[in-house]
């Protein structure tokens, strides 16, 4: 099974909120997930970027790979890993 990072959109037209989740790459954007680490809200001011880095780190080690978005978001958002 691939196992993938990515974004579900939750939230009204216009209202965009998305969560992040870990789900198997061939389920559908807003279907079944294993796990939810975090949550994007991109329209408030400034925009509320939640993501659990632990968790993060722990997908990654068992394969699982981040769409582009979702790397963008670990990248500027998340706190650097502990080395």
């Amino acid at each position: 099974m691939a196992v993938t990072m990515r974004m579900t959109r939750t939230g009204s037209r216009n209202n965009p909120h998305f969560r992040i989740v870990v789900a198997d790459s061939r389920s559908p954007r807003d279907g079944k997930f294993l796990e939810s680490i975090g949550v994007y809200h991109p329209a408030s001011k400034p925009a509320v970027v939640k993501i659990d880095m632990d968790r993060v780190a722990y997908w990654r080690s068992k394969g699982a790979t981040m769409s582009e978005t979702v790397s963008q978001l670990v990248k500027r958002h998340g706190q650097p890993e502990p080395k």
